[in-house]
């Protein structure tokens, strides 16, 4: 089910100045960043993105360009098939789990939805595969919904940067919600999956690339003085 709008969190004029700038930057960086999956309709993206549970976007895009030039819409999938579909998954983790997944959610799809993916909240997330993170990376990504989902890279940079302190994907996806800029909102997922995926990496953040590094209260951790 879709989770209320999050409340505007009160901040103090200089924190609420600080991460208007950290946004401010990454907008100068890039002004409509997008997923680095390979899709061309809501019914590959949505497929792409389940895939890539567990997985890295190379490994789904070197699996998908091949995938999707014979199954592109649910109705080739699932003339596809299981047994014709996991070959061409078979390099992506968890692929017998997500191959029945993409067969039951492409059967959904025609069966309750006329053949076309709902971009709903609610529908997308009853579709086999489907959670809340893979809705969210959908809707935000096809501009219908201001979306955060939270995977490895947004939950580091949103604790480094102290946009959260919350313990769970969750938790850190409603403080982000509620503290980046509303005119931010649409983009910040992929601005602090980008920078968790190249700049603020997981054992050696680059520092001294990082845009932000002098609004980052985490940078002496890495950095000596």
């Amino acid at each position: 089910m879709a989770k209320p709008p999050a409340k505007r969190k009160p901040l103090p004029p200089a924190e609420r100045a600080r991460i208007e700038e950290i946004f401010h930057r990454f907008l100068a960086l890039s002004d409509d960043p997008r997923t680095e999956l390979s899709y061309d309709s809501p019914y590959t993206l949505v497929t792409a993105v389940a895939l890539s549970a567990q997985a890295t976007d190379v490994s789904v895009n070197k699996a998908t360009a091949k995938l999707f030039a014979v199954a592109d819409t649910p109705q080739k999938m699932l003339a596809l098939g299981e047994a014709g579909l996991i070959p061409y998954i078979a390099s992506i983790g968890l692929y017998r789990t997500k191959a029945r997944n993409v067969m039951a959610a492409a059967r959904m799809i025609i069966d309750q939805h006329g053949g076309e993916v709902p971009l709903n909240r609610e529908a997308l997330q009853a579709l086999p595969g489907v959670g809340r993170k893979t809705a969210s990376v959908v809707l935000n990504e096809l501009r219908i919904e201001p979306a955060i989902a939270v995977d490895t890279h947004v939950f580091r940079v949103a604790h480094r940067l102290k946009l959260s302190s919350g313990k769970t994907p969750d938790q850190v996806e409603a403080d982000l919600m509620a503290v980046v800029p509303e005119p931010y909102l649409t983009r910040a997922h992929h601005w602090l999956i980008l920078h968790g995926r190249y700049t603020c990496v997981a054992r050696r953040p680059k520092c001294e690339d990082c845009p932000v590094a002098d609004l980052c209260p985490s940078k002496l951790l890495f950095v000596a003085p």
